[in-house]
């Protein structure tokens, strides 16, 4: 260890500090050992614990400051704890999954533990300051996905740093001098979002400082069969800087070794802070005394040599030694702080699980008594008295309990007509409403700037509007964005330079600079961490993904972090980012271009947007932009070079999220559709006219929201006959489609033939024009399904086509 005099000299530790760092190493340990009691008591249902890495965090936090950023995973509880951010009681609130706000700030129990959030919003779901707080973004479990987002975290300090036009939005940044502190277990640096990330930091020059915590296993493989070299820094020499080439400093140190990892995080981020170069810091010999879960033992895969080893480089042993040695305490001192620690973690513990109980009773006592009343001169009354018994003897206390009971007592009272019952019931619909505000509030914005309060407002024209192809329209809207915006930054492969491959962005870059349009390399998942971290950061980040197909690259980061962030903090944290990408009609086994379905089933929390023509689109951005939820906006490719006029209004019109348009009215068949497919139907409305068949034509325009006016149950009730139609997989977005509309809005009321879907073949379509046209549907096919439907309703007026 460094010497005594040198850490004096330096002026980083007094008595004071070194004992208290002391005391929270123990309390954080403390609260591991119990949290993991408390799972294996069934307290819990499950725990994961940052023992064995309470040195190193302290170190860590040490060198964070008031506006830095924690991009980290769920073994930072001392980390957070040292900063200030988290109390005891939280830490077991999360365990127990105590779903309030005020017990559990950080995800409202709906996150296990270990997930730590600052809360930036405020009640009504607004920005707070940043710049005050130790900001921790939401941890998220899956391994290495908590890494893209920083990126962007700290690409955003480089934005604030060297665009003067942001230095006035101070809550967000201190001129760029943030760091962002990124964590993650050595055997995530496998997955290739820790790779892409690293590759991205060196290239951008972010102040981006990774703490690898380096245990020496992932579960039960050890790092030989992981890394090469089994080292990740010795793996990762190669992005090394030096007086020749930029890339990132790598440094390491000893997880037990207290100066050393004081030192070497102070280093690290006078690095980044200053220079805003990353920073890859190696924590080496790490401990987890405990094994990686609460799910088994890491007795069973590590030899009694490697535990003997663990035992004596514990951190938090090591750390009491070094205090001994150096005299800055005495053994009892020490043990003194010891039993405060655990008395504290004990504490918190007890109080955090009375207050869980405590949170239940209020219904469970309600629910019983009610039930008690319906029992009284009541024919079953042993039935409903042992339903209430039951209740009482429930442990733990849950919500679900009190719902079970008097779900159970209102069957057995089921066709009746009594105060009790109708207490019962009341009691349900209340506590109904209450637990969907615990467990299934804030998928979406509620606040003042949800894009669902925005009105719609109708593009306008004059005799003069021009003509224009569809890709110039997107450069005046986008040059007015820019002009009139300067939170949006635009990013992605080609987007800069050539201003995207299909010239929404032509001649912008020149216009407004390399940090506004930004090309990037050919790395999706980062392209949209990239773009997470800087809508986190206040600014207003539209992303590209080039063509659809290429999602799927990003998809685990969309799906994970972005999607979930405002549900998984309660409305705590949110990334109003937009994804732009181009899709509809592509040819090709890799560039077929519609997976709706999927985004469908992923992309929950985010909206999906589909526009006919750009100025749909445009209409839509307009609408994001003066919202705060994340979006996916999915442009036609073979829109581009098609004529639209250019509205005069092209910076104030807003296109309305969730709401259909009627682009041909009809009385026969209602079909509904979308993007693309919305020229072919047309086409096919004007075919089938000639057999005197009158289709009504509706463009759904977004499919996250769907209808939210039920305009289309409307235009069914004056058919009496739908067609979903898309380029999609059988039983994706038309599927959707017909589920939101016949069971959501109970079409199948007013429907006097079968519902029917039409979309693309199971396969992926082949390359070439034929490939295209037996693949996806035609307008040929949108004549045969509607007229099949006719002929079943009038045969002899409507005699087989084949």
């Amino acid at each position: 260890m460094i010497a005594n005099e040198q850490v004096r000299a330096a002026d980083m530790l007094t008595r004071e500090k070194i004992l208290s760092d002391y005391r929270l190493a123990c309390e954080s340990r403390q609260a591991s050992l119990l949290g993991r009691r408390d799972v294996m008591g069934g307290r819990a249902k499950f725990g994961i614990f940052g023992d064995g890495k309470e040195v190193a965090q302290i170190a860590a936090a040490r060198a964070f400051k008031r506006g830095d950023f924690r991009s980290g995973y769920y073994r930072d509880q001392t980390f957070v704890a040292a900063l200030g951010e988290l109390q005891w009681t939280e830490f077991f609130a999360q365990l127990y999954a105590h779903a309030d706000v005020e017990h559990d700030p950080n995800t409202a129990g709906r996150s296990m533990n270990g997930h730590f959030a600052t809360r930036w919003l405020d009640e009504q779901g607004l920005w707070r300051t940043q710049t005050d707080s130790y900001n921790s973004v939401c941890d998220i479990a899956p391994t290495a996905g908590q890494i893209p987002r920083s990126l962007g975290l700290a690409y955003a300090s480089k934005l604030y740093r060297h665009n003067p036009h942001l230095q006035h939005m101070d809550g967000f940044s201190r001129r760029g001098n943030e760091v962002t502190f990124a964590t993650i277990g050595d055997a995530s640096t496998s997955q290739g979002m820790f790779w892409e990330t690293m590759n991205a930091a060196g290239v951008l020059q972010v102040p981006l400082l990774v703490s690898v915590w380096d245990d020496g296993y992932g579960i039960s493989v050890p790092v030989e069969y992981q890394t090469t070299k089994a080292s990740i820094s010795k793996a990762l020499a190669g992005f090394q800087r030096d007086s020749d080439d930029k890339g990132f400093d790598i440094l390491t140190a000893k997880g037990w070794d207290y100066v050393g990892l004081l030192e070497t995080y102070q280093r690290a981020a006078r690095t980044c802070r200053e220079e805003h170069v990353p920073v890859l810091v190696h924590v080496q010999e790490v401990t987890q005394p405990q094994g990686h879960s609460s799910s088994g033992s890491h007795e069973r895969y590590k030899s009694k040599e490697r535990l003997a080893w663990e035992a004596e480089h514990d951190c938090n042993r090591q750390f009491r030694g070094w205090i001994l040695a150096n005299g800055y305490a005495t053994d009892e001192e020490l043990e003194q702080i010891e039993k405060e620690a655990l008395q504290v973690i004990k504490k918190a513990r007890t109080d955090a699980w009375n207050a869980f109980q405590q949170s239940m009773q209020p219904d469970i006592e309600e629910a019983a008594d009610l039930i008690q009343q319906a029992s009284r001169h009541h024919a079953k009354a042993p039935v409903l008295m042992a339903i209430r018994e039951e209740l009482r003897k429930a442990a733990p206390l849950l919500h679900r309990n009190a719902t079970m009971a008097v779900k159970k007592v209102l069957r057995v009272l089921r066709g009746e007509h009594t105060p009790a019952r109708t207490a019962l019931v009341n009691w349900l619909a209340r506590t109904s409403a209450e637990n969907t505000d615990r467990f299934s509030s804030h998928l979406y914005s509620q606040s003042p700037e949800s894009p669902m309060r925005v009105q719609g407002i109708a593009p306008e024209y004059t005799d003069d509007s021009p003509m224009v192809d569809g890709y110039l329209l997107m450069q005046h809207y986008f040059d007015n964005l820019f002009g009139r915006d300067p939170r949006v930054v635009a990013m992605g492969e080609d987007v800069g330079h050539i201003g995207d491959v299909n010239q929404g962005f032509a001649g912008l870059q020149e216009k407004y600079g390399e940090l506004r349009i930004t090309d990037t390399g050919i790395r999706e998942t980062t392209i949209i961490g990239q773009g997470i971290g800087l809508a986190m950061r206040g600014l207003r980040p539209i992303t590209e993904i080039q063509y659809f197909d290429y999602i799927f690259y990003a998809l685990a980061t969309l799906t994970d972090d972005l999607a979930t962030l405002l549900y998984r903090t309660k409305g705590g944290q949110k990334a109003p980012l937009i994804v732009r990408t181009r899709g509809h009609r592509l040819e090709g086994i890799w560039h077929s271009g519609s997976p709706m379905g999927a985004m469908l089933n992923s992309l929950r929390g985010m909206h999906v947007l589909v526009p006919r023509n750009m100025t749909q689109a445009a209409g839509f951005y307009n609408t994001l932009i003066k919202s705060d939820d994340p979006a996916l906006v999915v442009e036609c490719l073979n829109g581009y070079r098609l004529k639209e006029r250019l509205p005069q209004n092209l910076d104030t019109f807003c296109v309305p999220l969730g709401v259909p348009e009627t682009l041909r009215p009809g009385t026969d068949v209602t079909v509904v559709t979308y993007g693309s497919m919305c020229r072919i139907v047309l086409d096919a409305a004007a075919q089938l006219e000639e057999f005197g068949i009158s289709i009504e034509v509706i463009d759904v325009q977004s499919l996250l929201p769907f209808d939210v006016t039920g305009q289309i149950v409307e235009s069914i009730r004056k058919t009496n006959r739908v067609v979903f139609a898309d380029e999609d997989f059988p039983g994706g977005a038309t599927a959707y489609m017909m589920q939101q509309v016949v069971e959501g809005q109970q079409a199948y009321r007013y429907l006097d033939s079968a519902p029917r879907t039409l979309s693309a073949k199971a396969h992926r379509p082949p390359y070439g024009s034929d490939g295209d046209y037996y693949s996806k549907p035609s307008a040929e096919d949108v004549v045969d399904i509607v007229y099949e439907i006719m002929q079943e309703a009038e045969p002899n007026r409507f005699p087989a086509l084949y």
